[in-house]
């Protein structure tokens, strides 16, 4: 064992060494004229054709070896690959980013996400292990029993996956429709491609590797270019350690910019025009109709004089671009009163710990970050693409190592996202407030076309005030290189990294589905006595539609990469958290109340999540969804309702139903069994 992790050490010190020279080759080439372009797809072309590599070298048509790469992954190796899979491009994209649209707030994505990892390791890991198998599924099936609970397991395993992966693939349009010109959508799948490489020949051992490798040009990525502006700015390259001074310095620009004169009357500007929509719609649909009058009558009046055929162009587009019906200009309008609202209230200061104008204000904001710590915590210790890692270790110790250098590997880009935040705050308020709109930097008109960036001159003073610059959060880290002047050698290596954080983690969310569809459906329910070369094809099989449809789904652009895992991360805790440590933990719960506070908790959270998220889902045909929360909770933080359902329902119906007795055997196994039997309780 000790050979084999000494030459995996080697191999990977030789790929460092060789993605270091690639990256010091193309900073020549960039000094000596290579355009942009080229250095983007260098980097694309780079890096998907080392995880094809690597894919391709693992591939397997052992069961073992595709489920749980064999158990022979050394903890180490599966602290840096779980590390890769857990930072996907919600952390790698949307956690500096969050930081820096609601500074102190975001900082509850750190501590939930830290923290889950605690729970990781005291409540269900080393179980995990010492059960064994292949999937979290599995382990239910076997401490509760029945078809039920297994397809309900399956179900929300599936769901909480489909919605993490999306986020990911969202991730890779955006960085591929930026970095190389791409299409969004068409970005959508080349990146599809870069995921399939990875995980389509050798399952669970081709993706453990892979990871190992995307987290290495991941977190060389993300400490790159805030170490280089860290230098720029204090002189001092480790980001970590002097932040701190820089964020006086932003508080110092906060106070200057937040009270310009013209800043308090563009937001003034703002409230009003919320205020003009919202009269909108209390008099639909009197004002489309007196909308679209309107807009003829400015038409036919520019036609009759001499005005200028670009002014008839631009009103006539207006025309055709109003809501065609009142249920559409309501959604429209709505959205748009909201961005306004958005735009008008008071800018928070970074260093803001629960901002708001009264107690009750502050109060929500704390009930919103507990809440929201809550969820991230308990959602950690309940993904499937994470916990199933867990099978891929030999032995238990090696299970609870690895959660160790897990959180070693994480804590690196967790301590930098902070200062990422403070440095990237710092450059736009100094160099890009309160500047000439007509000489913004070139990034700013690059990023709108991919729709993450937007400027409106609402005042029409030629100047960019901060409320009139809309920053979407994923944009934050990908734009900070050029935000800073840096050479497109280090934007290209960002985008390499948050390329890397989206795939490692779509590789293992793609193989849960699939693994929950063949081994948990398919094999153990459907069709037992499958060959072993027949599960594999049908796993595969699942792998290419499951990553279609999630690739379909992401061009759509339904949510920020942020909000969309978050979502993922309620939906997970409530469905399995109560029923996994209850299932460890309390010997008297039973196959009945698990089943029941499964499908409570998960329901509980989709309900919530669906009528305070959205008004519509107009592809099944639903309107008027939407609801004030409650006690002010965000949509983000779902899972705080269906978890605490989920526990109170599993223990009440527990203990009205007829104890189990083969669950003190199980628990007795998974509890205290040696580490070195890898078989089945």
């Amino acid at each position: 064992m000790l050979q084999r992790l000494t030459r995996l050490q080697r191999y990977y010190l030789y790929y460092t060494g060789c993605f270091f020279l690639f990256i010091a080759g193309l900073a020549i080439l960039e000094k000596h004229g290579m355009p942009p372009r080229w250095i983007g797809y260098a980097f694309l072309f780079f890096t998907i054709s080392m995880y094809a590599v690597i894919g391709i070298v693992s591939r397997t048509s052992d069961v073992s070896e595709y489920y749980v790469a064999g158990r022979r992954v050394p903890a180490f190796f599966n602290g840096m690959a779980t590390g890769a899979d857990w930072m996907s491009a919600a952390s790698f994209m949307g956690l500096a980013g969050t930081l820096y649209l609601s500074g102190f707030q975001g900082l509850a994505y750190v501590l939930g996400w830290t923290g889950g990892f605690v729970l990781v390791a005291l409540l269900l890991a080393p179980y995990l292990r010492r059960f064994g198998q292949y999937t979290i599924p599995d382990f239910l099936g076997a401490r509760y029993g029945g078809t039920p609970i297994r397809l309900v397991a399956v179900g929300a395993a599936i769901l909480a996956s489909f919605v993490y992966v999306v986020a990911q693939i969202y991730g890779v349009g955006v960085i591929t429709s930026r970095f190389v010109s791409l299409q969004f959508e068409i970005g959508v799948f080349v990146g599809l491609a870069g995921i399939l490489v990875c995980s389509f020949l050798g399952g669970m051992r081709a993706v453990t590797w892979t990871q190992v490798a995307q987290y290495l040009i991941l977190i060389v990525a993300y400490i790159t270019p805030v170490a280089i502006l860290s230098y720029n700015v204090t002189g001092n390259p480790v980001p970590q350690l002097v932040y701190g001074e820089v964020l006086q310095q932003v508080t110092a620009l906060e106070n200057r910019v937040f009270n310009n004169r013209a800043e308090l009357d563009v937001r003034q500007l703002y409230a009003e025009r919320a205020d003009q929509y919202a009269q909108k719609i209390i008099q639909l649909p009197q004002s489309l109709t007196l909308e679209r009058e309107h807009l003829e009558a400015q038409i036919n009046q520019l036609k009759a004089g001499d005005a200028q055929m670009r002014d008839i162009v631009a009103l006539e587009r207006l025309r055709r671009e109003l809501p065609h019906d009142p249920e559409q200009a309501k959604v429209r309008w709505e959205s748009a009163m909201y961005t306004a609202v958005e735009r008008s209230r008071p800018p928070i200061h970074h260093a803001d710990a629960f901002p708001g104008d009264d107690e009750k204000q502050q109060w929500i904001q704390r009930i919103n970050f507990l809440a929201l710590v809550f969820c991230l915590t308990v959602g950690t210790a309940a993904l499937p693409h994470v916990l199933i890692r867990y099978y891929t270790t030999p032995t238990v110790r090696e299970a609870r190592e690895s959660v160790f250098w897990s959180l070693l590997f994480i804590l690196l880009l967790y301590i930098t996202a902070p200062a990422y935040a403070v440095f990237a705050k710092f450059e736009v308020l100094s160099h890009l407030a309160e500047i000439p709109i007509a000489k913004l930097p070139g990034w700013v008109a690059a990023w709108a076309k991919v729709g993450l960036v937007s400027i409106e001159d609402i005042n029409a003073d030629g100047i960019l005030q901060l409320a009139e610059l809309s920053l979407n959060p994923d944009v934050i880290v990908l734009a900070t290189p050029e935000i800073a002047g840096m050479p497109y050698v280090v934007s290209g290596l960002v985008a390499a990294g948050g390329l890397a954080a989206a795939l490692s983690t779509a590789d293992g969310l793609l193989l849960t589905i699939t693994s929950a569809l063949s081994h948990d459906v398919y094999y153990r329910i459907i069709r037992p006595e499958a060959s072993t070369q027949f599960r594999l094809v049908i796993s595969k099989s699942m792998l290419l539609v499951v990553a279609i449809m999630a690739a379909t789904v992401a061009a759509q652009k339904p949510g920020t990469i942020l909000s969309m895992v978050a979502w993922a991360f309620s939906i997970a805790g409530s469905a399995f958290f109560p029923a996994l440590v209850l299932g460890i933990f309390w010997e008297r719960a039973t196959r009945s109340g698990a089943l029941a506070g499964m499908l409570v908790g998960l329901l509980t959270t989709l309900y919530y999540l669906l009528r305070v998220e959205f008004d519509s889902i107009p592809w099944l045909g639903i309107s008027g969804l939407r609801m004030e929360p409650w006690f002010h909770v965000q949509s983000t933080a779902a899972g705080v309702f269906g978890v605490a359902a989920g526990f109170v329902t599993i223990v009440v119906v527990s203990l009205l139903t007829k104890p189990e007795p083969q669950a003190a055997r199980f628990l007795d196994i998974v509890r205290h069994r040696e580490e070195s039997d890898h078989g089945t309780p």
